[in-house]
């Protein structure tokens, strides 16, 4: 009699783990992974902020030879005062602007031209808001020779 209830006191446990576990799989899958791939919520001046920089892509950017590619090629900006960057294609070729890591903004998406415009033609513009510090490093994919750098940090104004 006291080996069956053993069994039955080690079949229960068995059942409560699997309950716990079958638990545990499903907090993770509907309320923790959600809530951490959520939307942040910004302050209006990181989403819409008041100033712009503009990133010219130079004239005979699509030759290797050429002096310079993104002018600048290194920018700096600041969450809520100037995070929305603007490339302007000047050159005759079509080029994009894309990120070298594959960053994806939580707010905006994916950092590449590509993946929302295409190419960004001649005389173009590609604009992209970045709600995160860092530094993002980008090249154009047809033109792997033009790299810039976008330098992302917290606003101290």
């Amino acid at each position: 009699m006291a080996h069956q209830m053993a069994n039955h006191a080690a079949g229960i446990s068995i059942i409560a783990f699997i309950v716990a576990v079958g638990v545990s799989i499903a907090y993770y899958q509907y309320m923790y992974v959600p809530a951490v791939n959520a939307k942040p919520i910004l302050p209006p001046a990181v989403l819409n902020p008041a100033e712009t920089v503009i990133v010219k892509i130079t004239p005979g950017s699509s030759s290797q030879s050429n002096p310079k590619f993104f002018d600048p090629k290194d920018t700096r900006a600041a969450l809520g005062t100037n995070n929305h960057i603007i490339w302007e294609n000047n050159d005759e070729v079509s080029h994009s602007v894309t990120s070298d890591e594959g960053y994806k903004d939580k707010v905006n998406g994916s950092f590449n031209s590509i993946d929302s415009i295409g190419l960004v033609p001649p005389h173009g513009k590609y604009e992209f808001t970045f709600t995160a510090t860092g530094t993002y490093h980008y090249h154009c994919e047809p033109h792997p020779w033009m790299q810039g750098s976008v330098d992302v940090t917290e606003s101290f104004a």
